[in-house]
């Protein structure tokens, strides 16, 4: 599958704009640091960019999310990215990240979310304000973007990463698409 292929079939089960947003974030990220790591970049972009394709189907049903994406794009994706998808939902699918991948996109999916909502708060709602010192700050404060699991972000540490790296190497990669997903 290529990335016109994903996205035509994201077009079809994704309905959400904001969660297409999050996984063109996502995707971003994750190629970013396929290029850091000289990693396959179309491979981590699609798992990146797919690792959500369930989630309307799933929202209510959080133990299928991953499960289900499986079954949706099995024989259409190497298996190392059905893998990564169904380990970002380890808690409930059982499949324990353990490749350099599967923790890249577990980190990459929970500091999209933070980075977002950085941008959301800034007087301009645009990315091209969050620096780099806002996204720190804003990992410190527990009460900010509550629903963003720090410990995930912390990922970044077991692929090579320091938690300084990660933000930069993230937050520059949402400016790069920042007016594809609207911020």
């Amino acid at each position: 599958m290529n990335r016109e292929e994903a996205i035509t079939l994201i077009e079809e089960n994704v309905k959400r704009r904001n969660i297409i947003c999050h996984m063109l974030a996502v995707e971003a990220i994750m190629r970013a640091l396929a290029r850091r790591f000289g990693e396959d970049e179309e491979v981590w972009g699609l798992t990146g960019l797919l690792h959500d394709i369930d989630f309307d189907k799933t929202q209510s049903r959080p133990e299928k999310h991953g499960v289900l994406a499986e079954e949706m794009l099995r024989g259409k994706v190497p298996d190392d990215i059905l893998k990564a998808i169904k380990a970002h939902n380890y808690q409930h699918t059982g499949v324990m990240p353990e490749e350099r991948m599967e923790k890249a996109l577990i980190a990459s999916d929970a500091i999209s979310g933070l980075i977002v909502a950085c941008a959301l708060v800034m007087p301009s709602k645009k990315m091209r304000d969050v620096k780099l010192k806002t996204v720190k700050k804003k990992f410190k404060a527990k009460d900010f973007a509550r629903g963003v699991n720090r410990d995930k972000i912390l990922l970044c540490e077991e692929i090579g990463l320091s938690r300084d790296e990660f933000f930069e190497l993230s937050l520059n990669a949402l400016k790069e698409i920042s007016e594809e997903i609207g911020l």
